[in-house]
């Protein structure tokens, strides 16, 4: 059970050495500027390797349990599906679900671990497998692997890097339950973190914070929604940046040269790299302001 690309490398590792025998996945949403239909990468990869798919729009739903029941599976995988699974699906495999979770639990329960592990500033981070209860990434954790988030990391690089560890780790927990050699461990709960859903309002920048914090800010928030702020009442995406001294009051613009915008934050300052105007194309802050007239003393407001 899964839907995006980062699902993709558990199913096609799963698929070469267990039966898989249905994948669930969400149905095909409108996408893109015509809003066609696009199937999800998880049932493109499923079609790929010849497996069939089930998309029930809620797999809660009484027809939708009675489907997957009728699979008579031994283990269900679940990596990152989309819903929170109710008890009567967790009730249906003989070795219960198996779910990949993208943090090093008890860090970051919920579904974006990613982007608020760039956006809070971790300098690791990593994946667990987990034996899956009906709460919100609370089961007993299987296995965990760990990575270092590098400076120049986004949540846009780690997603391909957590997704291939999130496969290796699954085959270890599957290697270990034929075995025998699997232990579950409880998640200790004075340790637990939420990582909610990213929405648009998350990417809204706050100039008062710190430039190391402004800066985390946008690489958690790559690509999607994009960290922004308001020139001149559009709004303008910033891209990437990088930590410079400087001091004014947050937002103010404090230099404006050959190396771009420098903007003042609560704690030094920050030098925007790639930016986007409000319906244009990503450029260099630098060919931003020439085009824009971007002076000294303007304000960047949230």
């Amino acid at each position: 059970m899964g839907t995006p690309a980062f699902a993709v490398p558990s199913l096609s590792a799963l698929a070469g050495s267990e039966t898989v025998t249905l994948v669930v996945t969400n149905p095909d949403r409108p996408s893109g500027r015509g809003q066609a239909l696009s199937p999800p990468a998880v049932k493109l990869e499923a079609e790929r390797l010849g497996l069939p798919v089930f998309q029930p729009e809620k797999a809660k739903n009484p027809d939708s349990v009675a489907r997957i029941a009728a699979e008579k599976p031994d283990l269900i995988v679940v990596v990152a599906y989309g819903h929170i699974l109710p008890k009567s699906i967790l009730d249906i495999p003989a070795h219960g679900c198996i779910n990949v979770h993208a943090s090093l639990l008890p860090k970051y329960r919920g579904a974006a671990p990613i982007n608020w592990a760039v956006v809070r500033g971790d300098d690791t981070t990593g994946v667990t497998t987990m034996k899956m209860d009906v709460g919100m990434d609370t089961g007993p954790m299987l296995l965990a692997r760990e990575i270092q988030i590098e400076n120049d990391d986004t949540a846009r690089t780690l997603f391909p890097k957590l997704s291939m560890l999130g496969a290796e780790a699954l085959m270890e927990t599957l290697h270990r339950l034929h075995d025998g050699s699997l232990r579950e461990t409880p998640q200790d709960e004075s340790l637990a973190t939420y990582a909610p859903m990213i929405r648009k309002e998350h990417g809204r920048i706050d100039w008062a914070r710190s430039a190391r914090e402004v800066r985390n800010l946008i690489r958690g928030m790559t690509p999607w929604p994009s960290a922004c702020a308001f020139h001149e009442g559009k709004m303008l995406k910033i891209l990437s940046a990088s930590v410079r001294e400087g001091k004014g009051e947050p937002g103010e613009i404090l230099d404006v040269g050959r190396e771009g915008i420098l903007v003042a934050c609560g704690e030094g300052a920050l030098a925007l790299g790639l930016v986007q105007p409000e319906g244009g194309k990503a450029m260099a802050s630098h060919d931003y302001a020439q085009g824009r007239r971007v002076r000294k003393g303007d304000r960047l407001s949230r």
